[in-house]
């Protein structure tokens, strides 16, 4: 049965505000920064190998390939998030219930179908993006084999999603990660071959990603077979999936996937900018992004969270809650975001101290970082605003946002001053700065209009 006692089911629509927020929002951010951290620590090992520069730059190249095939998870992500939180909200469980089936079926199929295009377009776009030998060749193995398992990928995100749809955020956050610590085992016993299994190098890395996911995935079905979530999957019986219903989860994420496939598409042209640069300069910008994208993983966690609380919250018809919830998550994002901030800044060289032993790399992570800290509070607004609107379903501001960021605020100016004014990578980076301040106060001034509030699901 999927019905349970109404008693048992947990309701974030009451009570104080910001303790709603942090109850939905800080275990998502737990579990996403555990994730974020097992993807620096990759970095780490795969830093140690004798090829270290190559091996990093080879993960770069692929991790922003993959970032375009995760537009596709955008087409049914979003979508899924509005529906099965303003369902729960609504207090109706059955539909919440073939809203999760839909959407695990989709992210499955969806999923099967990037595989299979990665994996053919996978050396080419590599070249393309910059990777060249030994780099280019590292990146083939490592990401034909994620390739394999990006269905399972795409469902298991969906997992997340839903438990914290349908009011489980510590479920999410506990997955989350055992999926993390089990990565984070397996990660150097078979990049490095310990205990007497193979030393698989970079590929290493990928196999043990894939066989975390698995398992995390199969755990997860687990979870909703039983009591312990406010949901519960049935294998037979309940409100039948249907292709409109699908379609709708579909429409809503239409938006936020041309939106997340055009910034993506814009990253796989600022990677070729960067790699002009060196082997050097694409590896610290590699790991200078991985802790950059650490800060944003807090605030996509927290706003993930969030998300699913404003759909409780307007399926349960308390608008001017949602606002307030808006409201008091933005100043949150902001004043994160402040902070990391000036610790980045304060311990750049420190940390790309921990993956580089050459002079040459520091100082190029060193000066990226405290030149990209100037748009840390300004990211932390633009995420949170994001995630508000997913939860209600309208994600055609995003996708005009991200793409005006991306292309107009990035690529644009990237390729004048490189290729027009002839300046190094520092105007690069001052570019991806200043880019941040100017959208996230373009999406707050729309955010403060209210049209949010508004949207039907």
């Amino acid at each position: 049965m999927s019905e349970l006692p109404d008693k048992i089911r947990t309701d974030f629509t009451e009570g104080s505000v910001l303790r709603s927020i942090l109850k939905m929002g800080l275990p998502s951010m737990l579990g996403f920064l555990a994730q974020h951290i097992y993807a620096m620590a990759d970095m780490f090992w795969v830093s140690r190998l004798p090829e270290a520069e190559a091996a990093v730059a080879a993960i770069t190249f692929c991790n922003n390939f993959m970032w375009l095939l995760f537009a596709l998870n955008h087409l049914v992500g979003p979508g899924s998030v509005a529906v099965i939180s303003r369902r729960y909200g609504e207090k109706a469980f059955e539909d919440t219930e073939k809203a999760i089936k839909e959407t695990l079926t989709l992210k499955l199929v969806f999923g099967a179908a990037m595989s299979l295009i990665g994996w053919y377009f996978l050396p080419e776009t590599l070249y393309l993006l910059g990777a060249r030998e030994e780099a280019l060749q590292l990146g083939i193995g490592y990401g034909r084999i994620l390739l394999i398992g990006l269905p399972i990928m795409y469902a298991t995100y969906s997992i997340f999603t839903a438990l914290r749809g349908v009011a489980n955020p510590n479920l999410a956050m506990a997955l989350m990660l055992g999926s993390n610590a089990l990565n984070a085992l397996i990660d150097p016993l078979l990049i490095f071959g310990w205990i007497g299994l193979p030393a698989l190098g970079v590929n290493g890395a990928a196999y043990a990603s894939v066989l975390s996911f698995s398992l995390t995935l199969a755990v997860g079905f687990i979870l909703f077979r039983t009591n312990w979530t406010n949901v519960r999957l049935r294998l037979t019986g309940g409100a039948s999936m249907g292709l409109a219903s699908m379609w709708k989860i579909v429409r809503i994420g239409i938006p936020a996937f041309i939106g997340e496939a055009t910034f993506s598409g814009s990253r796989l042209l600022i990677t070729p900018i960067v790699a002009a640069f060196g082997t050097d300069v694409v590896a610290a910008y590699g790991v200078s992004t991985q802790l950059f994208v650490f800060g944003i993983m807090i605030l996509v966690g927290l706003g993930l969270g969030l998300s699913s609380l404003v759909g409780h919250n307007l399926g349960a018809g308390k608008k001017e809650r949602a606002r307030s919830t808006g409201d008091q998550s933005i100043l949150l994002g902001v004043g994160i975001m402040a902070v990391f901030g000036v610790l980045t800044f304060a311990l750049a060289e420190f940390y790309l101290g921990f993956f580089f032993d050459s002079p040459e790399t520091i100082r190029h992570g060193t000066e990226l970082l405290r030149i990209w800290v100037i748009g840390f509070p300004f990211f932390g607004a633009f995420i949170m605003i994001e995630e508000i609107h997913v939860g209600v379903g309208q994600n055609m501001p995003a996708m005009v946002v991200n793409s005006i960021h991306g292309w107009g605020l990035q690529v644009l100016p990237a390729v004048l001053v490189t290729q027009v004014l002839g300046m190094g990578q520092l105007a690069v980076w001052w570019v991806f700065a200043l880019s941040g301040v100017i959208s996230s106060t373009g999406f707050y001034w729309y955010y403060r209009r209210g049209k949010w509030l508004t949207a039907k699901v």
